[in-house]
């Protein structure tokens, strides 16, 4: 997604339970992800290319640098911070790049009229259906220049980023399902940091 609705839907969800310093270095270190050196060739930063397995792993590996960052002396809660700014991500980018809002908007009745999205349904999850967006070079990288983009969606296949992606409203209205899916997935990664820290490590963590 654009970096203003990673910034948007991270104070959204954390708003209430971090200082703003704390808050603005969880937000530094997520779209810093969206940074040029980040945007290809890691797939895991924003679930491309079907790199599921990639991605959780990345993420697994953020939430142990988390709880490392507590279990030490002396070490800078600066260091979680940004490790779950960089979790974040490739939590919110995940419904913004692959077919997850498609497969749960299916399973529903009234697609256009349906209820509020749930963002951990374990069977699309574990669907065989679930893919993301792949990216094809150079055309991707062409993508993302406005005034040739209709040429560029031409001859990019269905499977690519250009097509699949749910990064902005102009994609239409599963943007929105995107948008709250991945606010709920923020808060379901606060929440489990909670269950994992113990209560004086969660007030530095939190800072407040």
């Amino acid at each position: 997604m654009k970096r203003q609705y990673h910034i948007e839907m991270t104070r959204e969800a954390l708003g209430d339970h971090f200082s703003e310093r704390a808050l603005q270095v969880i937000i530094k270190a997520n779209i810093n992800q969206d940074r040029l050196a980040g945007m290809f060739f890691h797939d895991e930063f924003h679930f491309d290319n079907n790199a599921f397995d990639k991605g959780y792993r990345y993420m697994n590996e953020q939430r142990g640098y988390i709880l490392a960052t507590f279990m030490g002396t002396g070490v800078s809660p600066v260091v979680a911070w940004e490790a779950f700014g960089r979790l974040l991500h490739s939590a919110q980018d995940f419904y913004a790049h692959s077919n997850y809002v498609t497969l749960w908007l299916d399973s529903q009745t009234a697609s256009h009229s349906a209820p509020e999205i749930e963002p951990m349904k374990k069977d699309i999850l574990q669907s065989p259906k679930l893919c993301s967006g792949k990216v094809y070079f150079p055309m991707d990288m062409l993508y993302f220049i406005k005034p040739i983009r209709p040429l560029v969606m031409k001859l990019l296949p269905k499977d690519s980023h250009g097509w699949m992606n749910l990064d902005s409203p102009e994609q239409g209205f599963k943007f929105d399902y995107a948008i709250r899916a991945a606010v709920k997935r923020t808060q379901y990664e606060f929440n489990l940091l909670q269950t994992l820290l113990r209560p004086e490590m969660l007030v530095k963590f939190t800072d407040k």
